[in-house]
């Protein structure tokens, strides 16, 4: 089994009003626990928005800190899950149901050195 991770991309700006972010939450919440009985789920996580990131950038022989994200975008990550699935087209199955789920792009991509992991 590989371990991918399942990236979540989210407009900037506010989140949706509860009466079509609740649905949606409900619906990944469903995801994730078809995932957990299918024993492909390893972990997920939400962040905070760009604006608590810091980027640390090695400079020479110094390490320059700066706030916000790296590049900006009109979109930023705004969470993630990992799973393990025995193939590519396994875990783009399951990066389909992630993404009708809470209707955002979702990328998915292998881990290195994620093979046999779990």
């Amino acid at each position: 089994m590989t371990q991918y991770m399942l990236s979540i991309y989210q407009p900037d700006g506010a989140p949706p009003p509860p009466e079509v972010l609740d649905p949606i939450m409900a619906e990944v919440a469903a995801v994730n626990a078809e995932m957990k009985a299918a024993g492909v789920w390893v972990f997920s996580g939400g962040l905070h928005p760009p604006s608590t990131a810091t980027v640390l950038r090695l400079k020479d022989s110094d390490v320059l800190m700066t706030d916000g994200p790296f590049a900006e975008g009109k979109e930023h990550l705004g969470g993630f899950t990992l799973i393990e699935a025995p193939d590519l087209d396994a875990a783009l199955e399951w990066g389909r149901k992630l993404a009708r789920a809470i209707t955002l792009p979702i990328e998915v991509r292998p881990l290195q050195g994620g093979e046999g992991c779990g």
